[in-house]
């Protein structure tokens, strides 16, 4: 499955840090910034989440909330974010339904060997609820504040 930019964001409701559940209708009338990753406290996405935390007070003053999603369980979230003390929300989604709805579960080949994995990818969801942007294989470095920019367009 894919989703395409102009189509309503699937709704979804998961654990989350600090043993709360999050649901993206919790957000509606703000931004959401959605990006999935693939393994907690792996080099890619420690950078990407430290910079999402870095930029939070400018996310926040343009409206928006960070919320990033792995197969990781909420418990080795709370650790990952202690550990790193990172300002982003995190959602657990271990039987990828969610991952599956945004079309982020794809064939991944390393060395030769072929794998299913989550796609690094970043979703700009509008107040309504409409995808506005889409990153596909998104590389770390500089993403963060791309994403910025385009929110702060919207």
């Amino acid at each position: 499955m894919t989703l395409d930019v102009g189509a309503s964001a699937p709704d979804f409701s998961l654990p989350a840090d600090g043993g709360e559940t999050l649901s993206l209708s919790d957000f509606r009338g703000k931004t959401v910034v959605l990006y999935f990753y693939p393994k907690d406290d792996t080099p890619g996405c420690t950078t990407e989440a430290k910079d999402f935390t870095a930029l939070a007070s400018a996310f926040e003053d343009a409206g928006a909330v960070v919320i990033g999603a792995s197969k990781d369980t909420a418990a080795k979230h709370d650790k990952f974010i202690a550990k790193h003390e990172l300002g982003v929300r995190l959602v657990s989604d271990e039987d990828a339904a969610m991952i599956e709805a945004y079309g982020v579960w794809v064939e991944k080949n390393m060395y030769g060997r072929k794998y299913m994995g989550i796609e690094r990818a970043t979703f700009l969801i509008d107040a309504e609820g409409i995808v506005r942007q889409i990153w596909r294989k998104v590389k770390v470095k500089g993403h963060a504040d791309a994403v910025l920019d385009a929110v702060k367009a919207l």
